[in-house]
């Protein structure tokens, strides 16, 4: 395990098993929907979750796993806009092209995702002498590149509590004009109120991949820092994030000359080899996955600011049809044991938006799917220094006027407004 000690990362495994994580609760914690940016949600263990934050913010090594080719070196460094856990101010970078009309993400190449940094030289054992090489930009056979810039995290552990049920009502109620798709995705990690092989509605991501926090912190960990980590479910191993990324500069991509991937020969840290390959039918997640993931399921939303509209702003966003995706509905759901409501504005389908769509998907995807993006949650948005997936504003009517797609009318609507009903909404959207 690396860094937390084994007692902890015990005491942050065993409530992710929990549909609540109400065994962990603490009375002295709680705090309401005004608490500060970057607070925990109530009912959270503040001691746990400080010890979350804090393998959360660590710096990674080489000697962790680190690479061989990476975006950044902790979570922090990319989830960091406010507080711990919010956007940032990185925009990885994608790219893919068209293989007889459908989406290739030049996988054999190292794509979709471009890594910024390889880890350089090193000695993994005497007179062995390795190299990581680094992604080529652009990406060899690449057409299409695209932005993304780092989402949020406040609030995602009630987002993560909400029902299947109620992502798909909300769809089968929208107008057909501007009806999103709720995207499923089977889950990996056994988790929290997830188990491994189920199916469940995606809510997280700009193309809601994962709906799990879990699974969403391994692949992040794996594909952001290059760390390799295996897992048990039900005395299984589960290998998953377990797979190196390559550089996609040949030869490169070669294992040559007795090189392992990494400085750290085969999985960069292993639940499997600590446990005799999750021998008795073990379940657990990795301590560092488990600790980012208990981070996220416990912090809080964003808190609201002052609405200097009135209430002329929200009638504004429901006038325009903004409320069509960006939903007004309040959710309830029940953590730490306890019932808590929120608003996120944002139904968390996934929506065609024409040219605003980043044009990357997986392989095989109809170049209509791959304009297809999930609808960012507004809540925060004042916390934020760009706005769109690929932060090319920092201007919110810019912003809107940017929609297409299914957001097209939306943003004909705001176009066509009054200077005073624009000035309105922009103030109620900077209340958020």
């Amino acid at each position: 395990m690396t860094r937390m000690t084994f007692a902890l990362a015990v005491m942050l495994a065993l409530p992710l098993a929990a549909a609540s994580c109400s065994d962990l609760t603490d009375e002295s914690t709680a705090s309401d929907n005004s608490a500060a940016l970057g607070d925990a949600i109530p009912g959270t263990n503040a001691t746990t979750f400080a010890a979350a934050r804090n393998n959360f913010g660590l710096t990674e090594t080489q000697g962790d796993g680190l690479g061989p080719i990476f975006n950044e070196r902790s979570c922090s460094a990319c989830h960091s806009n406010g507080s711990i856990g919010g956007a940032g101010q990185n925009i990885e970078r994608r790219y893919g092209t068209l293989t007889n009309g459908v989406f290739n993400g030049l996988a054999a190449t190292g794509g979709s995702l471009r890594q910024l940094f390889g880890i350089g030289g090193f000695n993994p054992s005497p007179g062995v002498n390795c190299q990581s090489g680094t992604d080529a930009n652009p990406a060899p056979g690449a057409t299409i590149f695209a932005g993304r810039m780092t989402t949020p995290t406040f609030g995602l552990g009630l987002v993560e509590l909400i029902s299947d049920g109620t992502i798909q009502g909300i769809a089968a109620a929208q107008p057909a004009a501007i009806r999103g798709v709720a995207v499923t995705n089977q889950i990996h990690l056994t988790s929290g109120i997830f188990t491994r092989g189920q199916t469940h509605v995606s809510r997280f991501g700009w193309k809601a991949v994962h709906a799990s926090l879990a699974d969403f912190a391994a692949d992040a960990y794996l594909n952001e820092m290059g760390i390799t980590t295996d897992h048990c479910a039900a005395g299984s191993v589960v290998r998953d994030f377990a797979t190196e990324n390559r550089a996609n500069r040949a030869p490169t991509n070669a294992v040559i000359n007795g090189c392992p991937d990494d400085m750290v020969p085969g999985t960069d840290d292993s639940v499997a080899e600590e446990t005799n390959n999750c021998a008795g039918g073990l379940t657990e997640v990795q301590d560092d996955v488990a600790n980012f993931a208990f981070f996220m399921r416990n912090l809080a939303p964003a808190p609201r600011g002052i609405d200097n509209s009135n209430g002329r702003g929200l009638t504004e966003f429901n006038r325009e049809g903004c409320n069509g995706c960006h939903v007004t509905t309040t959710f309830t759901v029940t953590a730490n044991g306890r019932s808590q409501s929120f608003q996120p504005f944002s139904d968390f389908l996934v929506h065609d938006m024409g040219s605003l769509g980043d044009g990357i998907g997986n392989d095989g995807d109809s170049v209509a799917v791959t304009h297809r993006m999930r609808t960012a949650p507004l809540w925060g948005i004042r916390f934020r220094n760009g706005l769109l997936h690929d932060a090319r504003t920092s201007d919110k009517a810019t912003a809107i006027q940017n929609h297409a797609g299914q957001g097209a009318a939306a943003a004909a609507a705001f176009n066509s407004a009054s200077s005073a009903q624009r000035n309105d909404l922009l103030l109620f959207l900077s209340s958020l």
